[in-house]
């Protein structure tokens, strides 16, 4: 018997993006899946387009009544609370890397007995993630660092934000923030990843000069004064152990040319975060956190870059996660096997 599959309403604030689109909805049903989609008064998709593919629909954030052997998709985390998970839930946990929310987030699959394939951890034989945002959120995130740059430059910080039409829009609106302001040199750290691709990207349709590192450049385990001489940083690189330094506590209080951070990979709570001038993310509301002042240094750590080109993100997204949820039937094989391997790993 096919699995049923229950869409769940993002509950955070801002999250408009979906793991599973109408085409797909219809594609698992075909293949005899029970598909069940939340309403969602955010999500940029329309319920409507579900129910024209065939999926039933639930109300909002009812998937804790779910039945018992239903499998939550989500992406974002689950409300803030100490409820027992008992459902398999897929979703981005952020619970693997000794965050001190994620302790608790398993501390919750342990006390009812669920299980959490984490998104992040649905890998392939070479350790390689099947699915990933990495693309849109180095292309947003670029964007809004450099925004915060020209914030900066007129004395300001960078304020509200919100989601952007598509991406000719978004670089339009790049463009015109930096319209009095010097083309920077941006320093890209994981230039050869799908982050990195994207910011690189960014930066080329905006004809910005991008010094391009990966793992070779940062080897020596540092320290690099190199990255302290470029205007603009933006970080690539996920926090792992190993992971080198790349600004350290003090890097606010020392002679430097860098002014903001674009910590795309943002994770500060994690024991390898190699941003150490901050330890907590930014959001749409206040994009950019100040942590120096003579000259000013800011950090943009926004965790849902690619929820600000919702469509777009959301589309290329689902279209790479699909093949692996017409494989759920086969939890104890390939992908779902690897993620449930290092749920067990985290929750001993």
């Amino acid at each position: 018997m096919k699995p049923h599959l229950w869409l769940r309403h993002e509950q955070r604030p801002h999250e408009q993006r979906a793991g599973l689109m109408p085409d797909g909805v219809a594609a698992l049903i075909d293949s005899g899946f029970h598909i069940t989609v939340e309403d969602s008064p955010a999500r940029c998709v329309p319920t409507q387009a579900y129910i024209d593919a065939g999926a039933d629909i639930a109300p909002a954030a009812s998937w804790v009544m779910a039945p018992q052997d239903a499998i939550i998709l989500g992406l974002k985390e689950l409300p803030d609370d100490d409820a027992p998970l008992v459902h398999r839930h897929i979703m981005f946990g952020h619970a693997f890397k000794g965050q001190a929310a994620g302790q608790r987030l398993l501390d919750r699959f342990r006390h009812g007995g669920g299980t959490l394939y984490d998104l992040e951890a649905l890998v392939d034989e070479d350790g390689r993630r099947v699915a990933a945002f990495g693309y849109w959120a180095g292309y947003v995130g670029a964007a809004v660092t450099l925004i915060a740059l020209a914030a900066q430059h007129r004395g300001g910080i960078c304020g509200p934000l919100e989601p952007f039409a598509d991406k000719e829009d978004l670089v339009e609106k790049v463009t015109a923030e930096m319209a009095d302001l010097a083309m920077p040199r941006v320093l890209i750290v994981g230039a050869n990843g799908r982050v990195g691709a994207g910011a690189a990207d960014l930066c080329g349709a905006m004809n910005i000069p991008v010094t391009a590192w990966d793992a070779e450049h940062t080897a020596s385990g540092g320290p690099f004064p190199e990255i302290l001489a470029h205007p603009v940083l933006l970080n690539c690189i996920l926090a792992q152990p190993g992971c080198p330094v790349f600004v350290p506590e003090n890097a606010g209080q020392v002679e430097r040319a860098l002014r903001v951070i674009g910590d795309i990979a943002c994770d500060p709570a994690s024991d390898f975060s190699p941003i150490r001038v901050y330890d907590h993310t930014t959001d749409w509301e206040n994009p950019a956190l100040r942590v120096a002042m003579e000259p000013p240094l800011d950090v943009v750590a926004i965790d849902n870059l690619p929820s600000l080109l919702p469509k777009e993100s959301s589309a290329d997204y689902a279209a790479q996660l699909l093949p692996h949820l017409h494989a759920l039937e086969h939890l104890d094989q390939g992908v779902w096997m690897r993620a449930k391997a290092a749920f067990d790993t985290a929750i001993t």
